[in-house]
């Protein structure tokens, strides 16, 4: 991005630059400032990066991010060669000339961002159709590792295209992990090549309302574009009502007194079939999502059916469980974390798991989506305390809705805030916004999403101290919104107002 420099002073500083979310580590930014010209601007890599042409994730980030940074230009879209080098250290910087960005990794040079950061929307003017951009200078880095977004597609079935467009607008906040609650009670829209029936009988249309494996390939190759990994659950012994559909003999037989009722209840976990089942399901799952964790559910299970059940009570009896249905789900989910572990995958499980006293791997994660703050907070000390890594949910469940301004509530979350030693809050690796899918479907999904997931991404990404107060909080994110808008995602007001955005041009 060459030029020369032009006086005009702008003066920005940490809580007032317009629409940086989430908010950098550390920035400065001068206000001499520099003319940008859309036919003479291009990426390239430096000479030293490990990366060059041909890596596909720089690539074509560099197309999208010309895209975003002229949205009213089209001319040179393809025609990015090397001015603009890229160092494949988390810093990025604009002076006269250039402008230069310096990551670890690919990832991080993704993360680097210049659509968020500089050439767009932070720190670009337009005046009279031209764009400016100023002397700048960014550290940044995440607070956490994991950043995760949870869509429930068995509720409600979103197409493709819904999900790929929350992929984009999950970049846009820094999110880096699609959590894919892609089955569940309602219907088991996932195509199986080892098991089409389950799909076949148990989606809510079997040509219509999947996903085939070309659908979920197209799905992980869009997430690896924006540096989101895709994290496929598979959720058991419960919420697999649809599973028993397309594969007899997998749920158990519920009994009214003496006789069966017709109904089923949860996998049944007594019969070496189930896990002979898992395993060829699990192996095929491991192979077709290449992502090194796996989320196996294990929450909310009801035991009445399986109380119900002669077989399932003589069996509990033999492996000397008594009456302790707790016990009957720990050996079923320690034989399904044993099975994924013997693929190379990393489990998390629902909290649910921790709590009825199972004997998991070290390394599997728990995730915890139940409580108010005292009760969450209680379970992040028990769980870090056994020294396990932990995912907080529970405050983030963004399907509830309710008048007013509820991101309020997600931005002040404080993940780390339970008693135990600074060792413990480092097990802490991250949360995770979760959309359950009974209210929720293609028609809403953009807007009671965004804006309102990216407050507990600023909470997730920045420094908490330097984010502590939501009132400061508040121009920053109504304009991140109108940048949403600008893009495409179908982003809600955050109260009243407008954006400027919708007068250009008057």
């Amino acid at each position: 991005c060459s030029s020369a420099p032009d006086w005009h002073s702008l003066t920005l500083n940490l809580h007032t630059v317009e629409g940086v979310w989430p908010l950098p580590q550390a920035f400065t930014s001068s206000t001499e400032r520099y003319p940008l010209n859309p036919q003479a601007f291009y990426f390239g890599y430096g000479r030293q990066s490990a990366a060059q042409q041909g890596c596909s994730v720089l690539d074509s980030a560099f197309r999208r991010y010309f895209s975003l940074i002229f949205p009213d230009y089209t001319d040179g879209v393809d025609a990015l060669s090397n001015l603009l080098p890229v160092c494949v250290l988390d810093n990025l910087s604009v002076s006269a000339g250039q402008a230069s960005l310096k990551a670890e990794t690919v990832w991080g040079a993704l993360r680097g961002d210049y659509n968020q950061y500089i050439l767009k929307d932070m720190y670009k003017q337009r005046v009279n159709k031209s764009y400016f951009i100023n002397k700048t200078e960014i550290e940044d880095f995440p607070r956490f590792q994991f950043r995760g977004i949870l869509l429930d597609t068995s509720r409600h079935y979103l197409p493709v295209q819904a999900i790929l467009k929350t992929l984009d607008a999950m970049a846009y906040s820094k999110f880096n992990v699609f959590h894919w609650h892609i089955v569940d009670d309602p219907s088991f829209p996932y195509q199986s090549s080892s098991f089409p029936d389950l799909s076949s009988k148990g989606a809510f249309h079997p040509m219509t309302h999947i996903y085939t494996q070309s659908d979920v390939r197209r799905v992980i190759s869009h997430a690896r574009l924006w540096g989101i990994r895709v994290l496929p659950e598979f959720d058991s012994p419960g919420h697999t009502t649809s599973w028993g559909k397309g594969q007899p003999g997998l749920l158990t037989p519920c009994y009214n007194g003496g006789t069966p009722s017709g109904t089923f209840g949860p996998v049944n976990p007594a019969l070496p079939s189930t896990y002979q089942f898992m395993a060829r399901l699990f192996k095929e799952v491991s192979s077709v999502f290449p992502d090194s964790y796996i989320h196996l559910g294990g929450d909310e299970v009801d035991f009445s059916c399986w109380k119900s059940n002669p077989d399932v009570r003589a069996f509990m009896q033999k492996m000397g469980f008594g009456s302790d249905f707790t016990k009957l789900e720990a050996f079923y989910m320690e034989n399904i974390v044993n099975i994924t572990s013997a693929l190379n995958k990393t489990s998390i499980v629902w909290q649910d798991v921790f709590d009825y006293h199972e004997r998991i791997p070290k390394d599997t994660v728990l995730h915890i989506w139940k409580g108010i703050p005292a009760k969450y907070q209680e379970e992040l000390s028990r769980i870090t305390k056994a020294g396990m890594r932990v995912l907080l949910a529970a405050p983030w469940y963004i399907n509830h809705i309710s008048y007013g301004q509820d991101w309020r509530n997600y931005y002040t979350v404080q993940p780390q805030n339970f008693s135990g030693t600074e060792e413990q809050k480092k097990l802490v690796i991250g949360g995770e916004v979760c959309m359950w899918g009974e209210y929720v479907d293609a028609t809403n999904l953009s807007p009671r999403l965004w804006p309102r997931a990216s407050a507990a991404a600023e909470r997730l990404w920045s420094d908490e101290k330097q984010t502590s107060n939501v009132d400061k909080a508040f121009p920053r994110l109504q304009d991140f919104r109108c940048k949403l808008l600008r893009r495409g995602i179908q982003a809600e007001p955050l109260y009243v107002g407008h954006c400027k955005h919708e007068y250009q041009g008057v």
